[in-house]
């Protein structure tokens, strides 16, 4: 009786805590689905497609190709076979009038009063340029303004009602495996949508302000130049390129990001043309065997190489400086510093922090134009001929002798390279006999106890490599060179 009385209260707390854990159980398998269904893809494109159609356009372009010629003959004069084929040239005659030839693209309107956005390539050299709306009317177009760097290009048409138009939308907020869908004339097939994800982000295929959306969304031949749309129906890029071994969509394609775009079109359609800013210094990246040579915490910034006349020497910049941060954004790399530069306002100042005798500085730099800036060369003072081998090097002072066998101006000066030897870890650096060395330890060289005496210092500073500043044919880059 006693064993009962005891068992019923814990046999019903039992059923109590299963209960419970069951209630705690379903909410989870609930909050866990209705979680994978909003993070999940869309239940269909339709809608979205059926929103942005009318503003998404089919380019055809026509250019004039020149008649053919008869050049050189087919056979050597005297050949047997040379009436032959005089005969079979004269048939050919009519084939040699001007012809025209076609080429498709996509593309897609910005604005109601008609402004179109497509890529460079589509409607590069072509006489006469006709867009197609997805309704099936044709419009004549204009070319606004081009931009090769980015291979982009502004139209515009005219029309007697306002146009269907999409938004730019803001690349930056795109994560890897977000949708994304493409719509364009893919072969010429017409319109045509597909869809997909953004794969990576940040890619540069080969133009210095290049950055490209991957997506595997399928993209082909005549779908150059239309939209990269998000879930919002905004453009988040411009299908530019593919990569492919036989043509054809394989699921790596390229879409340049609306962050490059937007700024492009805007100076386009207010200027006809780029105008992008101008730092003027040329730079390389910071390696981990550089930053240890200078004395650099982390492997970041742009290295200055040369500083020629712009708004950078203005500033006070100098050969060695690395740039750690441009306008308030951390520089990673070059990459980072050109596009921030190209992407800032012509006359602009702005605050520059760089790296300079082991501490940071804040420089105040007003920029110039990119498209109009002419470099001019640095200059510096000659040395007396003295010749010694370190690190590798075989090295001599500037003579007017050595300038003249380097076709070098009057200017140069520093230390020729005369020798290195194949075993050396300068020589796996690429240093060859002809480089000028005109910086050690990002000082001036004017003599070779110059450079025996940087070598000392770098020593006796516990530093494990010495930073050279050689030039090749007026191109200068640094190197570091081990001290072992």
């Amino acid at each position: 009786m006693s064993h009962r009385a005891l068992s019923l209260p814990m046999q019903s707390a039992q059923k109590t805590r299963l209960f419970l854990l069951f209630v705690l159980s379903f909410a989870f398998m609930m909050a866990q689905a209705l979680n994978a269904q909003a993070r999940g893809g869309p239940d269909g494109f339709a809608d979205l497609a059926e929103q942005i159609s009318p503003a998404v356009v089919n380019i055809t372009t026509s250019t004039v190709v020149a008649a053919r010629t008869d050049g050189d003959p087919i056979v050597p004069k005297g050949s047997p076979f040379e009436d032959f084929f005089r005969e079979f040239q004269d048939r050919q005659r009519g084939d040699r009038q001007p012809r025209r030839s076609s080429a498709l693209g996509s593309g897609f309107v910005i604005s109601e009063d008609g402004f179109v956005v497509t890529n460079n390539h589509v409607i590069d050299g072509a006489d006469e340029i006709l867009i197609e709306f997805f309704s099936g009317d044709k419009l004549p177009a204009k070319v606004v303004g081009t931009d090769k760097k980015t291979d982009i290009a502004l139209l515009k048409v005219e029309a007697d009602e306002p146009l269907p138009f999409v938004p730019f939308g803001d690349s930056d907020l795109m994560r890897v495996g977000d949708w994304v869908m493409a719509m364009g004339n893919p072969l010429g097939q017409g319109f045509s949508v597909s869809a997909g994800i953004v794969s990576a982000r940040g890619r540069a295929l080969q133009g210095t302000y290049d950055d490209f959306i991957q997506t595997d969304a399928a993209i082909n031949r005549g779908n150059s130049g239309g939209p990269l749309f998000n879930m919002d129906g905004a453009v988040i890029g411009v299908n530019t390129a593919i990569l492919s071994p036989n043509g054809g969509s394989i699921g790596i394609g390229f879409a340049m990001s609306s962050a490059v775009v937007s700024k492009v079109v805007d100076q386009l359609k207010e200027f006809g043309e780029t105008r992008r800013g101008w730092l003027g210094v040329r730079i390389q990246d910071v390696t981990g065997d550089v930053a240890e040579a200078i004395g650099l915490e982390n492997t970041a910034g742009a290295l200055i190489t040369d500083v020629p006349e712009g708004p950078a020497m203005e500033a006070g910049m100098k050969s060695g400086d690395v740039i750690l941060s441009f306008d308030g954004v951390d520089i990673a790399d070059t990459r980072e510093l050109v596009r921030q530069v190209g992407n800032t306002t012509v006359g602009k100042a702005v605050r520059v922090v760089v790296f300079r005798d082991g501490k940071t500085q804040t420089l105040k730099v007003t920029l110039g134009r990119r498209e109009t800036a002419e470099a001019v060369p640095a200059s510096a003072p000659a040395n007396e001929p003295v010749e010694a081998e370190v690190l590798g090097l075989t090295v001599s002072p500037m003579t007017d002798e050595l300038r003249a066998q380097l076709n070098l101006p009057e200017s140069a000066s520093g230390l020729v390279i005369k020798n290195v030897d194949e075993a050396s870890e300068a020589y796996d650096k690429g240093v060859r006999s002809g480089d000028v060395i005109t910086e050690a330890g990002q000082q001036k060289l004017e003599s070779v106890a110059d450079l025996e005496a940087r070598i000392a210092d770098a020593r006796e500073g516990g530093r494990k490599s010495l930073l050279l500043l050689v030039r090749r044919e007026g191109e200068p880059r640094f190197v570091a060179l081990s001290l072992n």
